[in-house]
């Protein structure tokens, strides 16, 4: 049996359709984007067009949305880039953000900037009182994630932002898991800049945007061209480029079917994974607030959770036991200890992520594969002790 997938939070496969629009920038002679000759305008003019494609999916304008090459880019050019045109005081990042957004906080302390984390809940949710005291002393910048990447859980980013604009600082917001899954404006979400990413929603790595109020000031991470509106120097990726506009577009038009489609598959597993044995202690995490509809995160008493993928991969089945960019790590969850976790039962933790191409019957092998090999593993812990 091939492999099934059940790891969309860390990665998406590329779309047949992206890949098509793409295919052009590929295989033919392709201008520089900035050059005046038919190639260059030809090229900018995809550019351009898939600007334009970024921005409908997101509720912005054009003139918001500034390509990078990665989210990670993006994050850092936000927090930086904001941060640099305030006076140096405290950053405000959620005990559960994503290191390319905590490190570059922690980066600006080399400034005389303070890193500080904004404590969340049992829930995974950001405790607003506690913020709102946080506020209450200087504050450049604030960054909270859209939605968790192992929870799932979704942020209240709107009146996060209500309360950061107030305090006076800038508000940023880490939206590459909220695309394509949930509805997403820009302008309602109230925040100066989010960050998107294109590899997310079946679009090709090596693309993504800062998404960008144009009415404050931002220092660039490179200097150089002064592509991007002097804000982000470096030949454009055209070909990536115009995967992303093609995969927004896409995503765009099938975000409901997408969120009913993984929602039920999520239910199905949960069901099925909470009555797997009557020995079994199953906990949930996130479950009780919004989360992602395709994101389930979970632990299994006394079973180390990369034991479990590595034992399901095995199996013929790709899940993930947090996020992709910290695989290295030997670390529980710090998602889930700043949610009170204790470590024995962060270190269980198993994500499963699901996509448009998953099935019902696939999520029905999935579950008996997965029975066996929890009772498999329990019985070899219990002959080890």
């Amino acid at each position: 049996m091939s492999h099934i997938y059940f790891d969309h939070n860390a990665t998406t496969a590329l779309d047949n359709s992206v890949l098509e629009a793409m295919l052009p920038w590929l295989r033919a002679q392709s201008g520089n984007p900035t050059s005046r000759h038919i190639f260059g305008r030809s090229a900018r003019d995809a550019v351009e067009n898939a600007r334009a494609q970024v921005a409908e999916a997101c509720g912005a304008y054009s003139s918001q949305v500034i390509f990078t090459s990665c989210g990670t880019e993006a994050n850092n050019f936000a927090i930086k880039g904001m941060a640099s045109h305030k006076p140096a005081s405290q950053i405000l990042t959620s005990a559960i953000e994503h290191p390319c957004v905590t490190r570059p906080a922690m980066a600006m302390q080399q400034l005389g900037f303070i890193s500080r984390q904004i404590a969340v809940d049992a829930d995974g949710k950001v405790a607003l009182e506690k913020l709102k005291q946080q506020l209450s002393a200087p504050t450049s910048l604030v960054s909270v994630m859209l939605a968790n990447n192992e929870t799932g859980v979704i942020q209240d980013i709107a009146s996060i932002a209500d309360m950061a604009s107030s305090s006076g600082a800038f508000m940023h917001s880490d939206a590459v898991q909220g695309l394509g899954k949930i509805p997403l404006n820009f302008t309602d979400l109230n925040v100066h800049a989010m960050t998107l990413s294109s590899h997310k929603i079946n679009g090709p790595q090596g693309a993504a945007v800062l998404v960008l109020d144009k009415r404050i000031d931002i220092e660039p991470l490179f200097h150089g061209g002064g592509q991007e509106k002097n804000l982000r120097s470096g030949t454009e990726n055209v070909a990536a480029i115009v995967g992303f506009g093609a995969a927004c577009q896409l995503a765009a038009a099938r975000q409901k079917s997408y969120a009913s489609h993984t929602k039920m598959l999520r239910d199905q597993f949960e069901s099925g994974l909470l009555n797997i044995n009557s020995a079994v202690n199953v906990t949930m995490f996130g479950n009780k607030v919004a989360r992602l509809a395709n994101t389930s995160f979970f632990a299994i008493d006394n079973i180390e959770g990369e034991t479990l993928v590595m034992a399901l991969d095995r199996k013929s089945y790709a899940v993930a036991s947090g996020s992709a960019c910290s695989s290295d790590s030997t670390e529980p969850s710090h998602v889930l200890l700043a949610m009170g976790i204790d470590q024995d039962t962060a270190r269980g933790a198993v994500r499963v992520s699901f996509g448009l191409d998953n099935t019902t019957e696939q999520v029905a092998r999935f579950l008996v594969t997965l029975k066996d090999e929890v009772l498999r593993l329990k019985q070899l812990t219990a002959i080890a002790a």
